[in-house]
């Protein structure tokens, strides 16, 4: 059938017809570039490849399957986990990797989440279950990962210029302050772990310092100013100098109410005074926060005692005792990335250098190392190399090329 807007077509001359062709091809074509060049997903990539990153390139090998799934547990159940996944978006957001992150982000949400983050978080490990099957192994959701994966896809948003990654963003935090910040007595808004399992008794709560780092409650804040944010990170700066006596600070922390409107911070129920796995974070997110940021020299400050254990042994331990000052093990080379910010930040170049220097082995492993040795490191020589830096709103600074680069506002 022919429609009436082609019907004139057939009746002009055969050179007219080629002219207007060509006229509505050209046409057809300009609108096909426009169109690109207006998509969100394409106009970040114009001219941008990904920036070259061995680190991020050997991770992705070692630990990111096709599908965006990042295997972080060994044989028999192959965990992947919420950490993992929110954490491999912040370094795909630093190398200009759109694809890997959205492969990363689907996958957390179809598997994670049920493909409904409207009504649930994901969940903290996903694996293979004793029957066999590939499922959710564990339910509740890890409020560091929350976090992590909103500051991911606001960035993502704001620099790939995706309003769908911001809109998800925005859905997890409103499930976050819905089902895991508290009011503790005496403290104020606190982020618990997770929703399920750390408000210990009626006067008592659980908290990681390691969840909360200072630039990323930063921009929670930023985009949502009456928000919990700021409030949440003026707390983890009380709560880290309170809990380390000694300059160093504790995987995990109690809260203990003592009447309705005054509390205290207490050694961990169960964990004890232990500074190990989960602490390390501490004194990297504290290395990478801006120093325009009202807490940074507060946080810093506080932690000093990492300083002069590095000073005495060389490198740092791979435990403390919070409450003596003691040390014990040497650490995996990872904990050597994530104090390497931290020591910069202390201006203490000469134990940053060989740090640094120690560091650096981790690539030359055979087989790779760990999955967690390869997220402190990429974390901590990612920003060592200038890779990027937080600014005192959370924003990140990326080093991609200037076209790529959308200004800070």
């Amino acid at each position: 059938m022919i429609s009436r807007f082609s019907a004139p077509f057939l009746t002009l001359p055969l050179k007219a017809k080629r002219n207007l062709w060509i006229a509505k091809r050209c046409l057809s074509i300009g609108l096909f570039i426009f169109g690109v060049l207006q998509s969100p997903t394409v106009s970040a990539a114009l001219n941008c490849e990904p920036v070259s990153w061995a680190l991020w390139n050997s991770f992705k090998n070692s630990f990111i399957e096709a599908d965006g799934r990042v295997i972080a547990g060994a044989a028999p159940q192959f965990q992947s986990f919420s950490e993992g996944q929110s954490y491999a978006m912040v370094f795909a957001l630093i190398a200009n990797d759109p694809k890997t992150f959205d492969l990363l982000w689907r996958w957390s949400m179809v598997n994670l989440a049920n493909n409904n983050i409207d009504s649930r978080l994901p969940a903290w490990t996903w694996g293979k279950a004793e029957d066999g099957t590939w499922k959710i192994l564990d339910e509740n959701s890890a409020s560091d990962a929350d976090i992590w994966y909103a500051y991911a896809l606001l960035e993502a948003g704001r620099l790939w210029q995706r309003s769908d990654y911001i809109a998800d963003a925005n859905k997890i935090l409103a499930l976050v302050e819905n089902k895991s910040i508290v009011i503790l007595p005496g403290l104020g808004k606190m982020l618990l772990p997770g929703p399920f399992g750390f408000t210990l008794s009626s006067d008592q709560w659980q908290l990681n310092p390691s969840y909360l780092p200072i630039p990323v409650l930063r921009r929670l804040a930023l985009n949502n100013n009456k928000g919990p944010w700021s409030e949440i990170a003026i707390n983890t700066d009380k709560m880290i100098t309170a809990s380390s006596p000694k300059g160093l600070v504790p995987d995990w922390i109690d809260y203990q109410a003592q009447s309705a409107d005054t509390g205290k911070f207490i050694i961990d129920a169960t964990k004890g005074d232990l500074g190990s796995y989960d602490a390390i974070r501490v004194y990297l997110w504290a290395g990478m926060t801006s120093s325009q940021d009202p807490l940074a020299n507060s946080i810093i400050n506080s932690l000093a005692g990492m300083n002069k254990i590095i000073q005495v042994s060389g490198n740092p331990p791979e435990k403390v005792n919070t409450l003596t000052g003691s040390s014990s093990g040497i650490a995996p080379l990872g904990f050597s990335a994530a104090v390497a910010p931290f020591l910069k930040a202390s201006k203490k170049n000469v134990l940053l250098k060989s740090q640094t220097e120690r560091a650096q082995l981790l690539q030359y492993l055979s087989p790779p190392p760990i999955y967690y040795d390869y997220v402190l490191s990429l974390f901590g020589m990612g920003w060592i190399e200038n890779r990027y830096r937080f600014s005192s709103n959370g924003q990140i600074n990326l080093n991609w090329n200037p076209v790529c680069t959308p200004k800070i506002s």
